[in-house]
């Protein structure tokens, strides 16, 4: 009976397993990646709920983006493209802290690269990055915070409704009629509150002092030439400036830009964006409606 050798396929496939490995390390060397995040829209503590949501940037949303950027060890920086006007306040102070952790966690890059507008709630949520790029003419700044009550006492008499109030506390109908003096200070005091919060962050994450931060946080908007002036901004230029800002700062000769996208949305958004689009809405009567909605809106960014 002839006698069957087996033993040359061993070192075939110790090669084959060994070049599996280095190819493995390989990629590991070459496949050096700068993502980049698009935040685009009205800071929002949800995007989901209602036929009249705006969707826009969420807490939820950027924490995806940074674990997906974490967890993927070929990425060395990210860029966040901002595009926002501002938006809720504990929203914009949950995603700056986890913008924040990530760079603690993960050692890797952040710049943010701001697109036409990263005003107030946009600027807060971009403070923490290691660099700022603006466009000369971004809109930036707006460091402050606002509140605005919405009576409608006028729309509901024309609509032939009367509006009962039952409560358990003096000030729980705070903003259903307007407001008397005593509880204008309340809200001056919750509002002065937040503008700590705002300056203390903008402090921090540019090195900048706190009287310093306070003369420039006015509520007013700055171009990104000004911005960069005032120490606001590092630098200027647009996203392709930031992304090869990013790849210096984490020392890459060579990479490659992975840009991500928003998630698929489920079956129920598309369902609602359908029924949205038989009748679509300009921004500014959507904004109305959510007024109506809810018209006690929160302190904002």
């Amino acid at each position: 009976m002839q006698e069957i050798k087996i033993w040359p396929s061993v070192p075939l496939l110790l090669v084959l397993i060994l070049a599996v490995l280095l190819s493995g390390c390989l990629d590991s060397f070459s496949g050096a990646k700068v993502a980049v995040i698009p935040l685009s829209g009205t800071i929002t503590a949800d995007s989901q709920g209602t036929l009249l949501s705006l969707g826009g940037i969420t807490p939820d949303l950027v924490r995806d983006y940074l674990d997906r950027a974490a967890s993927d060890a070929n990425v060395k920086a990210i860029v966040l493209r901002v595009e926002s006007p501002g938006g809720s306040a504990a929203a914009s102070q949950e995603i700056a802290r986890d913008i924040k952790r990530f760079k603690e966690e993960t050692g890797k890059i952040v710049v943010v690269s701001m697109g036409d507008t990263a005003a107030s709630g946009g600027y807060y949520i971009s403070v923490h990055a290691d660099k700022i790029v603006a466009n000369p003419s971004t809109l930036t700044g707006s460091i402050g915070v606002i509140s605005q009550f919405y009576y409608i006492d006028g729309l509901l008499e024309k609509l032939g409704l009367e509006m009962e109030v039952i409560k358990s506390g003096e000030y729980k109908d705070m903003g259903l009629q307007p407001l008397s003096e005593e509880e204008r200070q309340i809200m001056q005091a919750i509002i002065d509150d937040m503008y700590e919060d705002f300056v203390g962050a903008v402090a921090e994450g540019r090195d900048l002092d706190n009287n310093r931060v306070r003369e420039l946080a006015t509520g007013q908007p700055y171009t990104g030439n000004q911005a960069l002036e005032l120490g606001l901004v590092d630098e200027l230029g647009g996203l392709e400036e930031a992304t090869e800002l990013a790849a210096e700062l984490a020392e890459l000769s060579e990479y490659r830009v992975e840009e991500y996208t928003p998630p698929a949305p489920s079956i129920l958004d598309s369902f609602l964006g359908g029924v949205n689009s038989t009748q679509p809405l300009s921004p500014d009567e959507l904004f109305y409606l959510k007024v109506l909605q809810n018209w006690q809106l929160e302190p904002r960014y």
